[in-house]
């Protein structure tokens, strides 16, 4: 059907090339590339000959706008799926858009001298992407991604008006480590040290690193610890879904993470400000990423289910509504399935299903745009079909 580009090696691009790979029908030709070739020629050696899907591989710098302008031209993908680092997005979209490419992404831009992700420089492109006749995706993984799918849907199917959204992400998954993240280290410790925030009368209200607790008894999971973070789909949806009052996001974490996060903290060791080491310059948390397990390898150890899903409270035909639509995913499950664990999974998959939407014209309008800002029917259909099945309840615990 179409040639497609998936830049980044680490443990989502490992699923979203599974998938692909499973779904060959759309995906019939994919170009693995990174900076390091050999991860990606692994995944080739693995799945070639378990499926009809062509895959090439290829060596890239994302940082480098002439190697990414180089690698589309050579080999003309329709889109380019970009699972690599959060800034490394704007190369990316000026490669994409030089080339006439469509683009989407997991995570939205944030500059490597600062913790600070929003949304305003990818935005900055919607004119040119759209002169340009081309498509971006922003944020199609899970928290961002279906979390704003499943905003659209609520939005379109159960409400004339949404008040209130909480977005709530539970991890009850145990690797056995006594500290590692699930994601990239480097990005959860900036997420997770950076000031919260969150959406009220139409401003945003910033709050001290983890100082909003609740307690939530998530479904297949029980009751869990859940902190208030700021999220880029706040941003986003405080915009899209219309008429909202008020848009939060929480996150679990034990204490024993909470402990081992302070500690390094305490010791400078989540900084990014450089140091002088031995006559080198090093960045405090980019030397903490170094000693800590590679996330892609906690699949193997990991036991337990992830919750993630949204409580919205609003109103229908004159009455008030409650209605709460979430996934829950299965770790070992997962490992099963496509080597990796439930976190990267559930940011996979919706990666692929958003490049398909787009592949199979369903999303397919010249700009840029957050999920939310398509259809959602046909994105819901697929999560249930490959493989993030959602549930709903109306008349969920709501958060105080």
């Amino acid at each position: 059907m179409a040639k497609t580009l998936i830049i980044g090696a680490g443990g989502v691009a490992s699923v979203v090339i599974h998938k692909c790979c499973q779904n060959s029908d759309v995906f019939d030709d994919i170009c693995i590339a990174s900076r390091t070739k050999s991860k990606c020629d692994a995944f080739k050696e693995k799945l070639q000959n378990q499926t009809k899907t062509k895959i090439s591989t290829a060596k890239v710098d994302a940082d480098n706008v002439d190697e990414l302008i180089a690698l589309i031209n050579h080999y003309k993908p329709e889109i380019v799926i970009n699972v690599a680092l959060p800034y490394q997005d704007l190369t990316i979209m000026d490669a994409c858009l030089i080339t006439g490419t469509h683009y989407l992404d997991t995570a939205n831009y944030e500059p490597i001298d600062t913790a600070k992700f929003e949304y305003k420089w990818q935005w900055a492109y919607r004119e040119k992407f759209k002169q340009a006749g081309i498509t971006a995706v922003l944020g199609s993984g899970f928290d961002p991604g279906v979390t704003g799918v499943f905003s659209a849907y609520a939005q379109k199917h159960h409400f004339d008006e949404i008040y209130t959204i909480d977005i709530l992400d539970a991890n009850a998954g145990d690797h056995g480590y006594p500290f590692a993240t699930n994601f990239n280290p480097e990005i959860n410790i900036r997420e997770v040290t950076a000031k919260g925030s969150y959406f009220e009368n139409s401003r945003f209200i910033e709050t001290e690193p983890m100082s909003i607790k609740r307690v939530y008894n998530f479904p297949e999971i029980g009751e869990k610890d859940m902190y208030l973070l700021h999220h880029e789909e706040l941003e986003s949806l405080a915009i899209n879904i219309k008429g909202v009052k008020r848009i939060r996001f929480f996150m679990t974490f034990s204490q024993n993470y909470l402990t081992h996060l302070k500690v390094l903290e305490n010791v400078g060791m989540t900084s990014i400000v450089p140091i002088d080491f031995e006559g080198k310059k090093i960045v405090p948390l980019q030397f903490l990423k170094a000693v800590l397990p590679d996330p892609a390898s906690l699949g193997p150890r990991t036991k337990g289910k992830t919750n993630i899903g949204c409580i919205y409270q609003g109103i229908k035909d004159g009455k008030p509504k409650n209605y709460y639509v979430y996934n829950v995913c299965d770790h070992e499950e997962c490992y099963a399935e496509v080597g990796s664990q439930a976190i990267s999974y559930t940011t996979g998959v919706p990666a692929m299903i958003g490049a398909m939407m787009v592949l199979t014209g369903k999303w397919n309008k010249a700009g840029v745009y957050n999920v939310e800002e398509f259809d959602p029917d046909p994105f819901m259909d697929a999560l249930n079909k490959w493989g993030l099945p959602w549930k709903e309840s109306f008349n969920p615990e709501l958060v105080e």
